[in-house]
């Protein structure tokens, strides 16, 4: 029998189970102290043509350490550290190529 806690802990949203988000993208700018722009691209099907569609959000994400245009990074969700940061850099999967 499911208890009406299971069924609270299963449709609760990611933040309330401890979970975060994370994201794998390409930092775009670091022109910015501590924060780089980070361009995340993601494929949706067209709902009447069913071809897939390329659609992008750009992110600002905390990053301690310098990053450079091109890299490949994964951001990770964070609390809000102003008004548009709230994503966090958590490591560097791949360097730009030629730098």
């Amino acid at each position: 029998m499911i208890t009406s806690e299971a069924t609270a802990a299963a449709t609760a949203p990611a933040s309330a189970t401890g979970t975060k988000r994370t994201l794998l993208g390409r930092v775009v700018s670091n022109r910015m102290q501590k924060t780089v722009t980070v361009l995340v691209e993601r494929r949706v099907m067209h709902p009447v043509y069913r071809k897939y569609i390329v659609r992008s959000t750009k992110y600002h994400a905390h990053a301690e350490t310098p990053y450079n245009v091109g890299d490949l990074v994964e951001i990770q969700e964070c609390r809000p550290m102003s008004r548009t940061k709230s994503w966090a850099v958590t490591h560097l999967v791949r360097s730009a190529p030629g730098v």
